[in-house]
Formats: structure tokens, C-alpha cells, sequence
């Protein structure tokens, strides 16, 4: 099959718009400033947040089957995503000895041991504040974005035996039985949730294989690339028909079967089919660094009382700093990890040929 045209895509602006968009509804949860609200009514997290699990599928897929082997895979994801990761990790850990209630005796404590050990590992979960940080906050959490990546990493390590899983019992057959089987635990911990009341089932329904949907159908559209060139209306008609059909009789069984394939559709064409937008990564991919960064600006803004004087110029500044701080990541911290024939490195340079998904 034919490869997407990699010099001509807009994948890098979905990504950089989908990161912005977590970041404007942020604002809105976390300011909790009534003039803010229309950020909280036009611009879903949630749903930006399932559409970057869409182009993972596409692109991760498309990673795998471009490497040398496992090990170049595995160093391609661990260089994109780890680096940043834990230079945002650490320099919170730091910056919260300036911000905290507590001196810094207490500050240094076991609960700041167990902040770096969980979130270096991914497990935010288990420890998402720092000792006296936003400790009277609506939101104590110091990184409340960073739940995601777990799930990220776990669709890296998914690939290679989806890969296998694939060949062995045939595409379609395996894409199709994975959906069904992450629908059917989607649903069942909603029920569960529903006639226990417990928040644990609502946790674990966003978690893996809860999510696994959206990336499945990233990974079921990449395959299928080179056979769409005539079918993308139909299939943009029958997205239309399944958002028609969510906003007329909505259900979670109907949202976690029809929603993944509606994003999917409507994500993929614009990434791949629509006119070419531009290279909105020729200072940088500063997507990742938006999305790794917003979270602790805004909640340092919220404890130094700016908000409530000044929303909308505060947002303004909220913006800039975290851009300035994205450009700071990918400069200093992501791109000098990545190897030169990567994508995101290459395009930074106009006129080369830029190697999507590596």
C-alpha cells in the first residue's frame, strides 16, 4: 500500500490545536472564573484528548512498521516521550519548595520522595500533589494532565503484540474483537459504577482498555490508507450519521461504539485529506510541551490570586508563559534526544522530506 503523503499533512497542527484545547478548558476548571465559562462551553478536554489518541494509532503503528526492529521502536517512543516527561516532573518537584505552605524541612519529605518515585513511573495517581502545593486550591493536584501519558506508554508497549496479534489471526478479525471487548468493559464498569456509586469504577473506565477504541481505529485507518482515496465521503457522510445519532439518543453503549469511529473519521480526513495548512512545526513541536507544561502554569496563577483580578488578560499571560516554557522543552530537553531523521526534528527544515511517526 501506498504511504500517506508525510510532507504535506496537518498533523502537527490537530496536535498542537488538540494540546491548546486541554489547556483553554483547564483554564476554565481550575480558574473557576465565572467570566471564563464560555472556555468551559466551547472546548471539550475530553474530546481532544480521544482525538490524540486517534493519531497515535495512525502514527504509532506507522512508527513500528517503519523501524528496524523492537529495539529501534521501543528507543523512538522512549526519546519522543520520556525526556520531557520527566524534566516536567522534576522541575515541578523543584519549583514546589517556592510554592509550598511548609518549610522546607517538611517540604523534603517522604511525601515529595513518593511525588517523584509514582510520577517518574507514570503512576500519578498514587501521588499527584507535593507537600503544602496548592494545598487550598478547589484542585490540589499538581499535574493533573499527565494521566494520560500512562495510558500513552501503554499503547507503545501494546503495538508490538498488536502487531503480532495482527498477523496472526488476520486484521480485521483482531481490530474488530479488541473494539468489541473494550466496549463491552467500558460499559461494564458504568454499570458497575451506577449500582455501586463508587468513583473507583469511573477511574478505571477511563484507564485502559476503556480508551483503547480510539487508538484502535487510528490503527484500523492507517491500514486501510490506501483503499479510502474514493470512500472518504462515505465515510464522512457515516461519521455525520453516528454524531446525528449520539446527539438524538445518547447512551454510553452507543458513545464508547459509535464515538471512536465518528472522531476517527472526522480527525484522520483533516489530517490527510484536507488542503495543507502549513508547517506548525517550524519553531518546534510544541505540542507536547503545551500539553506537559499548561497544567502547574495555571494552578501557580490560581494560588497567586491573578484570575479572580483579571481573567482574561491573566489567560493571555497563562498563554505566553506556557508557550514560552513549550518552546524551552523542545529546544533544550526534546529535541536533543531525538534522532536527526525524525520527523519532528526535519520539520523544522523546510524542503526536506519529513519521515511521519518517527
Amino acid at each position: 500500500m501506498a504511504r500517506p503523503d508525510l510532507r504535506s499533512n496537518n498533523f502537527d497542527l490537530l496536535r498542537l490545536l488538540f494540546a491548546s484545547a486541554v489547556f483553554f478548558w483547564h483554564v476554565h476548571v481550575l480558574s473557576r472564573v465565572p467570566a471564563l465559562d464560555s472556555l468551559g462551553r466551547v472546548i471539550s478536554a475530553d474530546i481532544a484528548v480521544k482525538c490524540f489518541f486517534v493519531i497515535s494509532g495512525y502514527l504509532v503503528i506507522m512508527s513500528y512498521e517503519n523501524s528496524a526492529g523492537a529495539g529501534d521502536y521501543a528507543g523512538k517512543r522512549l526519546r519522543r516521550i520520556y525526556p520531557a516527561y520527566a524534566a516536567a516532573v522534576l522541575a515541578c518537584a523543584l519549583a514546589g519548595a517556592f510554592l509550598s505552605s511548609l518549610p522546607p524541612a517538611d517540604y523534603f519529605s517522604g511525601g515529595f520522595a513518593r511525588y517523584l518515585a509514582a510520577n517518574l513511573t507514570f503512576l500519578n495517581f498514587l501521588a499527584p500533589t507535593l507537600p503544602g502545593v496548592f494545598a487550598g486550591q478547589p484542585f490540589s493536584e499538581v499535574n493533573g494532565a499527565l494521566w494520560t501519558l500512562k495510558i500513552e506508554v501503554m499503547y507503545y508497549a501494546l503495538v508490538p503484540a498488536l502487531a503480532w496479534m495482527l498477523a496472526r489471526f488476520g486484521r480485521w478479525r483482531t481490530l474488530i474483537g479488541l473494539y468489541l471487548l473494550a466496549a463491552i468493559y467500558y460499559v461494564a464498569l458504568g454499570e458497575l459504577h451506577a449500582h455501586g456509586g463508587s468513583p473507583l469504577w469511573t477511574q478505571l473506565q477511563r484507564q485502559l482498555p476503556g480508551q483503547l477504541g480510539y487508538f484502535l481505529v487510528g490503527v484500523g485507518l492507517y491500514l486501510l490508507r490506501g483503499r479510502l482515496e474514493r470512500k472518504w465521503p462515505v465515510l464522512l457522510a457515516a461519521a455525520a450519521a453516528m454524531l446525528a445519532a449520539l446527539a438524538l439518543a445518547p447512551s454510553p453503549a452507543a458513545t464508547i461504539l459509535l464515538e471512536p469511529l465518528m472522531l476517527g473519521i472526522f480527525v484522520i480526513y483533516a489530517a490527510v485529506r484536507l488542503p495543507y495548512l502549513g508547517n506548525f512545526a517550524r519553531f518546534g513541536d510544541l505540542s507536547y510541551g503545551v500539553y506537559i507544561v499548561h497544567f502547574p502554569v495555571i494552578q501557580a496563577l490560581v494560588a497567586a490570586g491573578l484570575f479572580a483580578s483579571a481573567p482574561w488578560p491573566v489567560f493571555g499571560l497563562a498563554a505566553g508563559l506556557v508557550a514560552l516554557l513549550a518552546l524551552a522543552s523542545w529546544h533544550l530537553v526534546e529535541k536533543p534526544f531525538l534522532a536527526s531523521r525524525s520527523h519532528y526534528r526535519r520539520a523544522e527544515t523546510p524542503g526536506l522530506r519529513r519521515a511521519e511517526g518517527t
